[in-house]
């Protein structure tokens, strides 16, 4: 593109050539920006001789050949990953490697139960997560099937032959291509506009104005080597026609159209907030587990001499700290969730992580068209010239409005022009005859009809409508008049609202046709202001999203009036607005500052809203972005978690990690995806304190009890053993409801604060074993006691069992989660539990465990010291909800 016009072309007959629209070499090809300055340097003459084309198109030989060495019209696709790779990738996750490595050492240590256990374990976990994914991804493959479309082309049999306007597939088009443009049709590649007639063009999923452009076919450009967007001539992939039609030529398709650059200017996504979680849980249990084994090698032979006899015994203490079922607890949270989300709500999550990062998000930024406003304006208020409300401006604007409409026959009306009719009483411009009409104009900015009123014979009246300095300017004032009014416009047009100019004049009815140059001295009748509709369910899910303790903010590309004057209208405290060019005068630090009191951040560019966005999580907060367009993709990239809605643009939705299928951007669809992250979060997080904590003190216990007592306290089997049991009894929390309280604020899976919870409830928990300890003591080796290791084996395994069923009911979501009436899967759970260490012990699989049966006075002392363990436990949960300031 921007190839010199007397450079060597082919004839259209023959093979395709190398010129602009050729693949180029690896590392020569321009830019999309860069090829939008050139080709806004050329006039369209030039383009189409560069192109290799002309007004009538290509021929059906040239269009093939180009298209085999030039490709499909397509984006670069994302591949389809398999699902055996899926499976690969998720060996990766840190909870998974950990249990592999125990896995290996118990293997290393002919402890083959364990390892067995451990390995089985892992796989169920990486088996869950690939189908889950792997199903979200079969869900978008629909979504993508979805959108293919047709564009209108000029094509040709032959040189000589006539061209003959064709509908064909966007993925056939190729550069040199003229197609045909109307209202509502996607532009399907990088275009130069031949010839426009009343054209404006919705560009913001690329640049995110939600105001329609004005485009039209100059032959020399008028601001050459700018920014490619502001060439009126040049039309992109992505956008769609407004109002107004025309032809254009294509000069880029597939990889090397402006929307492609968007998509390869995203770096690679940093890590989440589930990333990070994991990461800093991982190292905390791979610390405790690289520290115990060599404590216990080392306590048992400085203490009782014992040797590596003691090193499976050691492993089993390790696996006995490990969350096992970990894995398998977090994918299946996770998967239940995202499944329900799908079936319910509409709602497809790509990556099963994502679905926490919803539940901890703690900052959404969004956009404001489509989100918090539709995407069509609606009149607000008629203004005559001193500011008061007058109906007939309105009047006037909508006479203007529908006979534009009908004398210059144009498909539809233009958004604008629909607003004021909708607004007008429907009826008003039945009396008027139509004359003549003077469509809107780019140039002029202002549209023209001529009408005759009832009883007004041998007078017309031009009533003009359009850009208040233009319609100014064509009106009988004053400098003073004109500045006074240029100046009420101005502080409107700051409160946000888009202006449109009346004017009238009345002129001697005649037969000679009306021009431009009738387009003076006119009446000034006032404003008519628009603003855009509010989505109706906008204002109550913004209400909702504050109440679950979630900050919304505004990002958007907008005017920072209009933006302001929206969230005012929500009830959302606009505060200080920063503008784009607010943000590139702060350092990161500053932004990050900033962007704990700002609600709207306006007039921002792609790169503008990816900086806020790492401005907010670089503050330790959880951030989601919601966005459509390919000005959205570099923020989608840069928040915890992206959102998009179905109709977003391809490369959106494949950026994103949560897709909105039947909401659109309906702040009510995420809405429910929040509940159900943190839904899923909860039972998680409930489950790492929970086995984390009651693993820590066993631990601290079996520690104590191995250097007290002459033999160790619990055989490798029977440990293996409790842990199966207590693992299988919290598979239950992957159906658990949370309380109430879990869903009104975000739940991050957090370090520090698993931390605090682990080492003080599993401290409470260790004392409960040795005390345990000590009364197994006295009824084995007391009087009358039968003097057994075995007795002793059991009762510290019967012991365990029934505290960690304590710990599952006593430390569940909620605070009274325990005492409340609701049926839970966890209660069952941990009564199962609770059986199982009851039974095990006197059942025939007791002495294959190396178990037996506990003397009858035993129970009792038992029973002292499991109540007082409740007393204390349900104390220590009171102090510590009554600190935290972070919900379950």
């Amino acid at each position: 593109m921007g190839q010199a016009p007397e450079a060597a072309t082919a004839p259209e007959s023959g093979p395709a050539v190398s010129g602009p629209w050729a693949v180029p070499a690896p590392g020569d090809a321009p830019t999309a920006v860069d090829a939008g300055r050139e080709l806004g340097a050329l006039t369209s003459l030039q383009v189409l001789r560069a192109l290799d084309s002309g007004p009538r198109g290509l021929t059906d030989a040239v269009a093939d050949a180009r298209l085999r060495e030039c490709g499909e019209n397509t984006l670069p696709a994302r591949r389809s990953v398999p699902w055996v790779v899926r499976f690969l990738r998720s060996v990766r996750d840190p909870f998974t490697a950990v249990l592999l490595c125990l896995g290996l050492v118990s293997a290393l240590v002919a402890s083959w139960g364990t390892a067995s256990v451990i390995t089985a374990l892992a796989v169920v976990s990486c088996v869950l997560r690939s189908t889950g994914e792997h199903r979200a991804d079969r869900s978008m493959t629909a979504l993508r099937e979805l959108v293919a479309t047709t564009a209108t082309v000029l094509r040709r049999t032959g040189d000589d032959a006539a061209p003959v306007a064709r509908e064909v597939p966007v993925d056939q088009l190729v550069p040199g291509d003229v197609i045909r443009l109307g209202p509502g049709d996607l532009v399907p590649a990088d275009v130069r506009l031949l010839r426009a007639v009343g054209m404006s063009v919705n560009q913001a999923v690329l640049t995110g104005e939600s105001a329609a452009v004005a485009k039209y076919a100059v032959d020399v450009p008028e601001t050459p080597g700018g920014d490619a967007f502001e060439q009126a001539q040049l039309c992109f992939q992505g956008s769609s026609i407004a109002s107004g039609s025309g032809s254009a030529v294509v000069v880029a398709t597939g990889a090397r159209t402006r929307f492609a650059a968007g998509q390869g200017a995203v770096g690679p996504r940093g890590p989440s907030s589930f990333d990070r979680s994991v990461q800093g849980i991982s190292w905390i249990l791979i610390r405790f587990m690289l520290l115990t084994p060599p404590l216990v090698l080392m306590a048992n032979a400085a203490l009782r001499g014992r040797g590596l006899e003691t090193l499976p015994f050691a492993v089993a203490v390790a696996v006995g700290l490990t969350p096992e079922m970990l894995p398998v607890i977090v994918t299946s949270c996770l998967a239940r969730g995202a499944s329900l989300l799908a079936r319910q709500h509409g709602v497809i999550v790509k990556r099963l992580p994502a679905l926490h990062d919803l539940g901890a998000l703690e900052v959404l930024c969004l956009d404001k068209t489509g989100t918090l406003t539709q995407d069509l304006p609606r009149v607000d208020r008629a203004l005559d010239a001193e500011g008061r409300d007058d109906r007939e401006v309105l009047h006037w604007a909508a006479v203007n409005a529908w006979w534009a409409l009908q004398l210059a026959d144009l498909p539809a009306p233009e958004v604008l022009d629909e607003a004021l009719l909708d607004a007008s009483d429907g009826e008003e411009f039945l009396p008027y005859d139509g004359i003549a009409a003077l469509p809107f104009d780019p140039v002029r900015r202002i549209a023209t009809a001529v009408v005759r009123g009832p009883g007004r014979l041998g007078v017309d009246t031009l009533v003009v409508k359009g850009a208040v300095e233009n319609v100014l300017e064509r009106c009988a004032l004053d400098d003073a008049e004109r500045e006074r009014l240029l100046a009420s416009a101005a502080v409107l047009a700051r409160d946000g609202a888009r202006l449109l100019a009346v004017a009238t004049a009345e002129r001697p009815a005649r037969k000679r046709a009306y021009t431009v140059a009738d387009e003076r001295g006119l009446t000034f009748r006032g404003f008519v202001t628009l603003r855009d509709a509010l989505v109706p369910s906008a204002a109550a899910a913004l209400s909702a999203l504050a109440g679950t303790g979630v900050a919304v903010k505004v990002v958007t590309g907008d005017h920072p009036g209009t933006a302001a004057r929206v969230c005012q209208d929500l009830g959302l405290d606009p505060g200080k607005v920063l503008t784009a060019r607010d943000i590139d005068a702060l350092t990161d630090a500053e932004l990050v500052d900033a962007g704990r009191h700002t609600v709207v951040f306006a007039r921002c560019t792609p790169e503008h809203k990816a900086r806020v966005v790492r401005a907010l999580r670089a503050d330790g907060r959880v951030c989601g972005f919601l966005g459509d367009g390919v000005n959205d993709l570099p923020a989608l990239y840069a928040a915890d978690v992206g959102i998009c809605p179905r109709d977003a643009v391809d490369v959106a939705r494949e950026g994103a990690d949560v897709v909105l299928t039947e909401h659109a951007k309906d702040l009510s669809a995420v809405e429910h995806a929040l509940a159900a992250g943190r839904h899923s979060s909860g039972n998680i997080a409930t489950y790492l304190r929970i086995t984390l904590s009651s693993n820590l003190g066993n631990v601290i216990a079996m520690l104590g009890a191995g250097l007290l007592l002459p033999f160790l306290p619990m055989l490798p089997v029977q440990v293996l053993v409790q842990n199966l049991c207590f693992d299988a009894a919290q598979l239950a929390f992957a159906y658990d409801r949370p309380s109430a309280g879990v869903l009104k604020r975000p739940s991050a899976l957090r370090a520090p604060d698993f931390l605090r919870f682990i080492t003080g409830f599993g401290a409470l928990n260790a004392v409960a074993d040795l005390a345990t300890f000590a009364v197994l003591a006295y009824a084995v080796h007391g009087p009358g006691g039968p003097d057994s290791e075995t007795v002793f084996h059991s009762g510290w395994f019967v012991e365990n069992l029934l505290t960690q069923s304590l710990v599952m009911l006593l430390l569940r979501t909620g605070r009274r989660a325990a005492e409340d009436g609701r049926t839970s899967p966890v209660r069952w759970a941990a009564g199962a539990l609770a059986a199982v260490g009851l039974l095990l012990p006197v059942s025939p699989l007791g002495p294959l465990l190396g178990m037996a049966a506990l003397p009858g006075f035993s129970y009792p002392l038992l029973l002292v010291v499991l109540g007082l363990y409740a007393v204390g436990l349900a104390a220590a949960r009171r102090r510590y909800d009554s600190r935290c300031t972070r919900p379950w």
